[in-house]
C-alpha cells in the first residue's frame, strides 16, 4: 500500500491535465462527476461500470470524499481506506481519465482534526482499523496515505466553464479568497483553518450573491459540488449550482458533454441515479 500511494501521489503531481492545483479539461469527450462516496463500495463499482473507461478514452471520472463511512471491521473500525486504495488503483489504470480531488474529510485526516459522522469520530475509527490490518507497518502506510491526500488537486475546470470542487468558500470568505492557491500544489498550511484550501473544502450554504462573486472570481459559469448531504442524491442549490451526493442508495452522479455549454437547469437533465445502473 505504501508503494501504491507513492505511485498515486507521483501521478497526481505529474497529471497531464493538471496545472498548479487545478485539472483543466479540454472541450473533448465527456465527464462523470460524483458527489461524496464515503466508503460506499457498491456505488463506486457502479460508477466504474458506467464509465467503461477502457472503451471510452476521452471520458473522465471525478471522484471525491472517499474516506469515512461504509463497512466496518469486527471491532467497529472504518474500512473506507480499502476503497481509497481501490480508487488509486483505478486512477493508475486510467492515469489521464480518473481524477480525485481534495475533500474536507481528507483535510481532517491531514490536520489530525476530529470529525464526526453519524455519531462516530471517523478519523480515530479509521486509524484503529488500519492499525489492526497493517500492524507494524501502520505508521508507514498511514503516512503514505496522508501524502497521497495532500497531493490531490483542489478542483476540475472544464473548457465549457463548469467548475467541480468539493465545496466553495462561504460568504464571509468570498471577497478575500486567495486564488493563488490554485497556482501551486497544496501545503499543509493551506488546509488549516481559515486558509484557502480549508475554505474551499468546508464551506456550506452559499447564497446567490456568494455564488455570483465566486463565479466571477474563478471565471466560470456553473459549479458542481459535493460536501453537503442530499437525501435524494442531488439538489439545485442556486442559479448556477448543483450539489451531488453519491454515498447512499439514492445517490446520483452527473454525466456531461465537455464540448457543450449548459445552464444549471440543463445540467439537472444530465443527472444519473446510481440505482438505475446495474
Amino acid at each position: 500500500m505504501i508503494e501504491l500511494c507513492k505511485k498515486g501521489r507521483e501521478l497526481n503531481y505529474s497529471a497531464r491535465f493538471r496545472r498548479g492545483n487545478i485539472i483543466h479539461l479540454p472541450d473533448v469527450g465527456n465527464m462523470i462527476i460524483t458527489g461524496d462516496l464515503h466508503g460506499h463500495r457498491r456505488n463506486f463499482e457502479k460508477i466504474v461500470s458506467f464509465a467503461d473507461l477502457g472503451n471510452n478514452p476521452h471520458r473522465h471520472v471525478l471522484l471525491q470524499e472517499i474516506l469515512h463511512g461504509g463497512p466496518r471491521d469486527s471491532k467497529g473500525g472504518c474500512l473506507s481506506f480499502t476503497l481509497l486504495f481501490d480508487a488509486i488503483r483505478y486512477q493508475l489504470q486510467f492515469p489521464n481519465q480518473v481524477h480525485l480531488i481534495l475533500g474536507n474529510h481528507d483535510t481532517a485526516i491531514l490536520c489530525n482534526i476530529d470529525i464526526m459522522k453519524m455519531g462516530r469520530e471517523m478519523s480515530r475509527a479509521m486509524k484503529d482499523a488500519m492499525k489492526r490490518q497493517f500492524g507494524g507497518e501502520y505508521d508507514s502506510v498511514y503516512l503514505a496515505l496522508k501524502q497521497y491526500l495532500l497531493s490531490q488537486p483542489l478542483a476540475v475546470r472544464c473548457a465549457n466553464r463548469i467548475w467541480a470542487s468539493h465545496s466553495l468558500p462561504s460568504g464571509s470568505y468570498a471577497d478575500s479568497f486567495d486564488v493563488t492557491v490554485f497556482q501551486r500544489h497544496s501545503r499543509i498550511s493551506d488546509i488549516t483553518r481559515p486558509n484557502p484550501a480549508y475554505q474551499l473544502t468546508w464551506g456550506r450554504r452559499h447564497n446567490e450573491q456568494t455564488l455570483a462573486k465566486l463565479a466571477q472570481l474563478f471565471d466560470v459559469d456553473l459549479f458542481i459540488l459535493g460536501h453537503q448531504p442530499q437525501d435524494k442524491g442531488w439538489t439545485q442549490g442556486g442559479k448556477n449550482l448543483i450539489i451531488l451526493a453519491s454515498d447512499h442508495n439514492h445517490g446520483c452522479i452527473i454525466s456531461l458533454d465537455l464540448a457543450k455549454s449548459y445552464t444549471a437547469d440543463e445540467l439537472t437533465r444530465c443527472i444519473v441515479p446510481l440505482a438505475t445502473i446495474a
